[in-house]
């Protein structure tokens, strides 16, 4: 539902008469099978008044208000003289009148800091670049009995911060974004807006914007995340550290999840996530046995079976939403068997060539390519393929079991800047500062007939979070052991 065209959601239980609200305000719905069928004039005037001042004024700027604002100053620089419109999104519906969780667009976030729903950023040109104003929802309104008679008010979901305090907060004048729309119709002049998460904004701008002209504006967005700056380092350090103890706690319980099943460590991550974070960054994949061979396993309903391998990936995301990217293949019982650790120590040893790989002024592409190198050169020593090795790369074979790309950009989003340009990002060059997962893996999948039986159902990934510093590089991630040795001692450090 856009705010900007309706002033109140359908409530769970209640209506307002015909009379209530502003104009141009809808009335509170009522839900269907409610056990209140109305409100007394009585009890709507009683609900006004008795209510204590709540109002927040010793807030101090979030941590990231000057980062925003840098931010903000860079997208004024490129788009001298147009109206830009960042959308945070809307509730999306879940089932009936239940909503999925919210998280607001990856852009809005990095431009603001906020992370409320159909909160909207808007720069307006002006002489000497844009004036800034963060439209969101102001606190629930009491004079009409919003804040206790609508699904979203502050009596159902909580309390919504004032537009003065959100000012305090986020460094920037604040408005009612209900009046939007209507601003937005009104406007002349070239308009871009981020495309995707608001419906109501996009139909305002409907007759100003282009498809292509909008594509720019999310591309640019997308390239300024490329390199992270301090605030974003130590974000991302924060989530992996969490992501680390999230995978301690799983080791501690793998006795648990074999009596139950995959279940039971994705539950126990996510209480990691949950207690230290905002949330995980990314469906967690508790893929044991041969559905480590399923590289986005994540019904994770399976038996967890002491002999096999659990593939582990999965990620804290912090309160301010950077999130880690994190995968460790570990033996169930705590030791490899000789084929798992065969397989394993291919793949770690790709690990550590496409690690080395990553320094400034590298391509991209170098660390995918060593990574994929290693394990071409042991799929043909293995004669799973036939050689020689540059045969094997020209030609792509080794990917019948490495599958995948060695890794991505990491940041707001798991796979971030996924809209950057390719010139920009797969063929580009590191810089210090950008942050991206050095995964590889082998995959024999349990009906592959073209490789021995004792092969076959093994899954193996490793990942971890690499930042690219001035002279070279540092793993976030190092908290976690990767060689396999270090990882049976590391697990029967934790179980005992």
């Amino acid at each position: 539902m856009n705010v900007a065209e309706e002033l109140i959601p359908e409530t769970p239980e209640a209506v307002l008469d015909d009379a209530a609200g502003d104009a141009g305000e809808q009335p509170i719905k009522q839900r269907k099978n409610g056990l209140y069928p109305g409100v007394s004039d009585e009890l709507a005037e009683n609900m006004k008044s008795g209510w204590a001042d709540t109002e927040l004024r010793d807030l101090e700027p979030i941590p990231q208000a000057a980062e925003t604002a840098a931010r903000r100053a860079a997208l004024s620089a490129r788009f001298p003289g147009e109206r830009l419109v960042i959308p945070a999104g809307n509730l999306k519906t879940r089932s009936n009148d239940t909503e999925y969780a919210f998280r607001a667009s990856v852009e809005y976030a990095y431009l603001t800091g906020n992370q409320t729903e159909d909160g909207v950023l808007v720069l307006e040109p002006t002489g000497e670049g844009h004036s800034a104003t963060i439209y969101l929802l102001p606190r629930s309104d009491r004079e009409n009995g919003e804040f206790w008679l609508s699904g979203q008010g502050e009596l159902w979901v909580g309390r919504r911060h004032s537009l003065t305090e959100a000012e305090k907060l986020y460094g920037l004048p604040a408005a009612d974004v209900r009046e939007l729309a209507g601003t937005l119709r009104e406007a002349t002049g070239p308009v871009r807006v981020v495309r995707g998460h608001d419906a109501g904004i996009e139909a305002a701008l409907t007759d100003k914007v282009t498809a292509e002209r909008d594509q720019e504006l999310r591309v640019f967005l997308s390239e300024a995340r490329l390199v992270k700056d301090d605030f974003e380092i130590g974000e991302l350090q924060k989530a992996v550290d969490s992501t680390v103890r999230g995978f301690e706690d799983v080791v501690k319980v793998l006795d648990k999840a074999e009596a139950t099943s995959e279940r039971y460590i994705e539950g126990t991550f996510f209480l990691r996530a949950r207690v230290e974070g905002n949330d995980i960054g990314y469906g967690t994949i508790a893929a044991a046995g041969p559905h480590a061979c399923t590289l986005h396993w994540v019904r994770n309903d399976g038996p967890v079976r002491s002999g096999e391998l659990l593939l582990l990936d999965a990620g804290v995301e912090t309160h301010t939403y950077y999130t880690a990217d994190v995968t460790r293949t570990l033996p169930v019982n705590g030791r490899y068997s000789e084929i798992q650790k065969k397989i394993y120590d291919a793949v770690y040893d790709a690990q550590e060539a496409g690690i080395a790989a990553v320094k400034p002024g590298a391509k991209y592409r170098d660390f995918h390519d060593a990574a994929q190198r290693v394990l071409a050169e042991r799929i043909v020593g293995w004669g799973l393929v036939e050689g020689p090795v540059e045969r094997v790369l020209e030609l792509g074979l080794q990917r019948r079991w490495t599958l995948h790309g060695t890794g991505h950009m990491l940041g707001l989003d798991v796979h971030d800047c996924a809209a950057a340009r390719t010139e920009s990002y797969v063929d580009g060059v590191l810089e210090p500062g950008m942050v991206l997962t050095v995964e590889p893996g082998l995959y024999f999948q349990a009906d592959d007939l073209t490789v021995p039986e004792e092969y076959r159902g093994i899954g193996v990934r490793i990942e971890d979070d690499i930042l690219v510093t001035e002279d070279g590089n540092r793993n976030l991630s190092d908290g976690l052991p990767r060689r396999s040795d270090e990882v049976e001692t590391w697990m029967a450090s934790l179980r005992a």
